[in-house]
């Protein structure tokens, strides 16, 4: 049975079976977790194929993005757009891109780091939609600033379907890594997994959630919502099997580096201009 066949069903019978597999699947998860974290990162695309989209062969594809951090003015307009794109509620206390502010002060051996999802700036602002990284450095003695927008990696070894224990989160062979909510019993491996923090857990719908690089807009030839309004061009998404795309020029002419790469996850999205401490 597909995707599409599965999204058919009656609403009232998938939450049934994600209460079942609640109840019966978490207990087991826990061994089935460690097993996973014994074995080398799987995509599951064969055994879980992707819903037919017209024109599109997944299979020739391999998906990568680019964040340009010298470029990022820290306008927010990506945070917006990814919510009024993806349906996320605008009063949402979670996100699928963030922005990060990274400040050093003179004499400072560390960043100061903050982001519109901290609640002590939402709390200041009066909102999410109102916030805007405040003036509070306006008078220090500031050595260097930069912003960084930060989102799902979309791993080549991905810790989260490791150890999804009933193939929720899963691996496409264009390099995307989804969830399937339908099969998703919100035990949070995947969150408790994620070294990057690009996870969260939808306590309204009972689900984890997070970035897809708008994979029903580039399975189409558009572009992610967030890269589409970027005013400074700091978002870049290609293809990587050709290496004329912006992704490919992108890696090719630019110095470019990934977070955590010592986790071994292999993250296929790439950085230029972020400082050691950006993780």
């Amino acid at each position: 049975m597909d995707h599409q066949d599965e999204e058919k069903k009656p609403k009232a019978e998938n939450a049934l079976r994600r209460n079942f597999l609640r109840a019966v699947g978490v207990g087991a998860a826990c061994a089935g977790a460690w097993v996973s974290k014994t074995l080398p990162a799987k995509s599951l695309a064969d055994e879980t194929p992707i819903p037919d989209i017209p024109g599109y062969d997944w299979r020739k594809h391999k998906w990568a993005f680019g964040v340009d951090a010298t470029r990022c003015i820290g306008c927010l307009r990506c945070v917006e757009a990814c919510k009024a794109e993806n349906g996320v509620a605008r009063d949402a206390h979670h996100f699928r891109t963030w922005v990060e502010r990274y400040v050093y002060l003179q004499g400072d051996d560390q960043a100061h780091v903050d982001s519109q999802s901290e609640p002590g700036n939402i709390a200041a602002s009066g909102s999410e939609q109102a916030f805007r990284f405040d003036n509070r450095y306006q008078n220090a003695p500031v050595e260097k600033a930069f912003f960084v927008p930060k989102l799902c990696n979309h791993c080549t070894h991905p810790a989260c379907v490791q150890v999804c224990p009933t193939g929720a989160t899963y691996q496409t062979k264009d390099g995307v890594v989804l969830i399937d909510h339908s099969y998703c019993i919100g035990c949070q491996y995947c969150v408790q997994a994620c070294p990057y923090g690009a996870r969260e857990f939808n306590h309204a719908m009972g689900v984890t959630d997070k970035c897809t690089w708008c994979y029903h807009r580039i399975t189409k030839g558009l572009q992610p919502a967030c890269v589409e309004v970027c005013p400074v061009e700091a978002r870049v998404f290609g293809d990587r099997n050709d290496p004329e795309s912006p992704i490919s020029r992108f890696i090719k002419n630019n110095r470019v580096s990934v977070l955590k790469p010592y986790t071994g996850n292999a993250p296929n999205v790439f950085y230029v201009g972020i400082d050691k401490e950006v993780s």
